[in-house]
């Protein structure tokens, strides 16, 4: 059942891609704003069918830690589910993203009329001034900046190094940073063709004043809150800090 269930999502959501796709690549003549109500329509779509195809739900803790200005989200990465889930939790945002995902037919397409950040990640220098450049351009016009700072899926349980592109922007612009921990992995792996039924929690962490701090020190507090946070979230991922707390 999980198989047909994860077929006919990925079936409807294709089916459901190509016209908004089309439609809001021809509607770069409007505004931003008209351009992502377009979307936000996709984005409902997309969040029905998780929960009556694929039987996900989500909840969110820490909404009181969103700050009212546009921030800079340093988000774990696990599945698909967080890049359109996100976007149901936050303003109206924009993603730092690798460049070839603008050249998807009809997504990649989505992609590009509402200006997410697309880097080469191959040229780091030139990707870390892509993302100061364009960055500090899209949180002046109003949007929020998601990052995944381990720069890659990540399986439950484990962790990459974070890198600090994200903490450079809030201390090259003085936005805050947001810290999310979420457990999206464990009911949509990473390049699952298996989604399973489930509830997602999403835990937002308190705002990151990048005052007075250096990039490196931003980082560090945003990764050890998002891993302590994953401990809490999915304790049996991680059963030796789970033993250490018992002892």
């Amino acid at each position: 059942m999980t198989a047909l269930r994860s077929a006919l999502f990925l079936l409807l959501v294709s089916l459901l891609t190509i016209p908004f796709g089309v439609l809001v690549s021809l509607a770069v003549i409007l505004p931003m704003p008209a351009r992502y109500r377009i979307i936000a329509l996709w984005r409902v779509g997309f969040m029905a069918l998780c929960r009556w195809v694929l039987g996900i739900r989500y909840r969110v803790l820490g909404r009181e830690n969103i700050p009212a200005e546009p921030s800079v989200v340093l988000a774990k990465h696990q599945s698909a589910w967080e890049t359109v889930g996100l976007q149901d939790v936050f303003p109206p945002l924009v993603f730092v993203l690798k460049k070839e995902l603008l050249r998807v037919p009809f997504f990649g397409w989505g992609l590009a009329a509402l200006k997410m950040i697309s880097i080469d990640r191959a040229a780091a220098k030139d990707a870390l001034k892509q993302i100061f450049d364009q960055g500090r351009d899209r949180l002046a016009a109003g949007y929020w900046v998601v990052i995944f700072p381990e720069g890659t899926r990540v399986a439950p349980g484990e962790t990459c190094r974070y890198k600090p592109g994200g903490a450079h922007l809030a201390v090259r612009t003085g936005a805050k940073i947001v810290p999310v921990a979420h457990d999206a992995g464990e009911v949509w792996g990473k390049g699952a063709l298996r989604i399973s039924p489930g509830l997602i929690t999403v835990s937002i962490g308190p705002p990151i004043d990048p005052a007075g701090k250096t990039a490196n020190k931003i980082n560090a507090l945003a990764a050890t809150w998002i891993e302590s946070e994953m401990r809490r979230l999915s304790p049996h991922r991680y059963p030796a800090a789970s033993d250490a707390v018992a002892a």
